[in-house]
């Protein structure tokens, strides 16, 4: 079992820089793929980033290419999302997810355990 917890949301400016985090408890954390959701009222959950259990490949969405990147420390259980150049539509509840097999899938449906999310708010 694997616990996520992210940290780092809050409220800025657009055009402004946050970082978010994903700390995870329990076991082989770096044989997980993991990826980052967004999700807004009424809406369906949206992949944004991924990465694999290695590091070797990321997949992103082409809303967030060139603005967001991800990265991992197996030895810290962490995993971060650098949001650079935020927009108000960039606004969402963003979600922390760990895929068993390592590879970071697109899809939520991959994804075995997720975090309870955190609030990133960008105002115009």
């Amino acid at each position: 079992q694997v616990q996520l917890v992210e940290s780092g949301g809050g409220l800025v400016q657009a055009g402004d820089s946050l970082r978010l985090s994903c700390v995870a408890s329990g076991p082989s954390f770096s044989h997980y793929g993991m990826g980052w959701f967004r999700q807004t009222p009424g809406m369906e959950r949206e992949f944004v980033i991924s990465i694999s259990w290695d590091g070797g490949a990321t997949y992103e969405a082409d809303s967030v290419k060139g603005r967001f990147t991800i990265s991992r420390d197996n030895a810290k259980n962490t995993v971060h999302l650098q949001m650079n150049s935020l927009k108000p539509e960039d606004t969402a509840v963003y979600y922390c997810a760990a895929d068993r097999y390592g590879l970071g899938p697109r899809s939520s449906s991959g994804y075995d355990y997720w975090g309870q999310g955190t609030q990133v708010t960008v105002s115009s």
